[in-house]
């Protein structure tokens, strides 16, 4: 048997609640509200960490993605990170060194841990929303530095790759154990 207890307000856009369980072990629930969260313009889109790293320990981070027709990442891969994608709004091709597929609305994509080279790209007329989790955290924090503080619907295009850029991009793929392929790298022939 669960008994909640008193909320304790924590900010205006997240409430944690503590737990009892039948252990008497105490748990801490985060409740985050609608719209709530930090706002990053990455890779042409507007992308909010939800959930972020250091609000779970480290264990996972949930990032909503809302991408404009033309946007998406360049291929990447991060072998020491899960990524997950479940389409909410919109279709986005997704595509992997195996082929490329369509994902619509309610659809799943899962890269496992281990390095697949993967990107989407949203070739429709509207935008498209996708909610990524990822483990561990991590990738949130990359977000936050290549990107720029954004509002809710605010899509910026994407910065020009100067040489200036292009370090910075290759520094960041050091720090976070990413690499980024070039732009046809997936559409090449095997």
């Amino acid at each position: 048997m669960l008994m909640l207890f008193q909320p304790m307000k924590i900010t205006s856009i997240q409430r944690l609640c503590t737990v009892k369980t039948k252990s008497n072990m105490i748990k801490k629930v985060k409740i985050i509200d609608a719209g709530s969260g930090e706002r990053f313009g990455v890779a042409g889109g507007n992308y909010r960490i939800v959930i972020s790293g250091t609000q779970t320990n480290g264990n996972y981070a949930v990032i909503e993605m809302n991408v404009p027709p033309g946007g998406g990442p360049p291929p990447h891969s991060h072998p020491e990170t899960q990524e997950m994608f479940y389409v909410l709004e919109g279709e986005v091709e997704f595509k992997t060194e195996t082929g490329k597929q369509i994902v619509t609305k309610d659809g799943f994509v899962n890269i496992p841990f281990g390095g697949a080279v993967h990107c989407f790209i949203n070739n429709s007329k509207a935008n498209a929303r996708l909610l990524s989790t990822v483990v561990p955290a991590g990738l949130e924090k990359l977000f936050e530095e290549i990107g720029t503080p954004v509002t809710d619907g605010q899509m910026l295009p994407v910065p020009e790759l100067t040489e200036q850029r292009k370090e910075f991009l290759k520094a960041m793929d050091i720090k976070y154990n990413q690499k980024t392929y070039p732009p046809g790298f997936l559409d090449q022939p095997k």
